[in-house]
């Protein structure tokens, strides 16, 4: 499974970018979780890929910054009994990071005034509201 990382139709990370560790699972497998190495480590040099554009790149380094040790993003995935499964868990993780990570913002928003028309209509429903209220006085007897 040395596949490369398809983020986008437009964003491929080759496989030799990747660096994969194993290490013993925590999670579920009985007796076979201490003898397997199906925890997967998967790190990506962020900071120094040649296949990530400029712009991109620094998109993605500031909205990442947090998750970054030296330029450098790790995921661990051990949810899985098998190696196999965590290793595409892992990949389909740091897939959708980047993916969100390299997002264009959105536009700028103009801030606009509510119309005069719309001023009226909120200032008369809350007329009818306040009168509603006031209609809701004590009985007398």
């Amino acid at each position: 499974m040395v596949d490369d990382l398809v983020v986008t139709d437009r964003l491929v990370i080759p496989a030799a970018e990747l660096r994969e560790r194993f290490s013993r699972s925590s999670g579920p497998g009985g007796q076979g979780v201490n003898t397997s190495d199906s925890r997967v480590e998967l790190t990506f040099d962020v900071a120094g890929s040649p296949s990530i554009p400029a712009g991109l790149r620094d998109r993605a380094l500031a909205r990442l910054a947090s998750r970054l040790v030296d330029g450098e993003l790790t995921i661990a995935a051990s949810e899985h009994r098998g190696q196999l499964a965590n290793r595409r868990a892992a990949r389909e993780r740091l897939a959708h990071l980047l993916r969100e990570a390299i997002v264009p913002p959105a536009p700028h928003r103009r801030p606009t005034r509510p119309t005069a028309g719309s001023r009226e209509r909120r200032l008369a429903a809350k007329k009818r509201r306040g009168e509603i209220k006031k209609g809701r006085g004590a009985v007398e007897h």
